[in-house]
């Protein structure tokens, strides 16, 4: 089934080879890249259907203007930029915090976790899907939630529930032989803390 599984997003893959040439050009990128202004008319007709699409066109010409009015710093500018140090920062220590938060330290021992519950062999590959679909499910909540509450939110929540969860997890972990359910806690906890990370981070 595994083999399968994976081929499948081949099959998606496929799907936007054969139809991707059937799409018209970005009209933004007609215009502001390529500058012909009659092929981005036109992208905008196909995708919009006849009609007077000049405040369409007059945006994407503000859009271009602005850009052109824009500085491109190169990498060592943005570091040494220091309009720039906070916001580099706030994105340095959002990508690194991403990066040690855990998640693949639980993607990693999470079979040997359904294998200390008990679960069936058979049915260990089925709850590590289940793992990965909840991700996958938080994500798409993520994006309602996220124009409810702002990103800072689900950032520090994320955070501070994933943290949360770690620590019973571990408490857990070293209580499992103690206690029989505790295998049971375990397995709860890694679904949560995918799900808060899906949801945060």
């Amino acid at each position: 089934l595994w083999p399968w599984l994976l081929a499948s997003s081949g099959l998606s893959a496929l799907v936007q080879l054969v139809t991707l040439p059937f799409f018209p050009d970005s009209p933004s990128y007609l215009l502001i890249q390529k500058g012909n202004e009659e092929a981005c008319r036109k992208a905008i007709r196909k995708l919009w259907g006849e009609g007077d699409h000049q405040a369409e066109i007059d945006d994407i010409m503000k859009e271009k203007a602005a850009m052109t009015s824009t500085k491109t710093l190169r990498v060592l500018e943005v570091i040494k930029e220091r309009s720039l140090r906070w916001q580099l920062y706030i994105l340095m220590t959002v990508m690194t915090t991403l990066q040690l938060c855990g998640i693949n330290a639980i993607y990693f021992y999470s079979f040997e976790v359904f294998h200390t519950a008990k679960f069936e062999e058979y049915l260990i590959p089925y709850a590590s899907l289940g793992v990965g679909l909840c991700e996958c499910l938080s994500s798409i909540l993520c994006s309602t939630l996220i124009d409810r509450f702002g990103r800072k939110v689900l950032l520090w929540g994320g955070y501070t529930l994933m943290c949360s969860v770690l620590a019973l997890l571990t408490m857990t972990l070293s209580l499992q032989h103690q206690f029989f359910w505790m295998h049971y806690f375990s397995v709860i906890l890694i679904f949560l803390f995918v799900i808060f990370y899906g949801i945060g981070p």
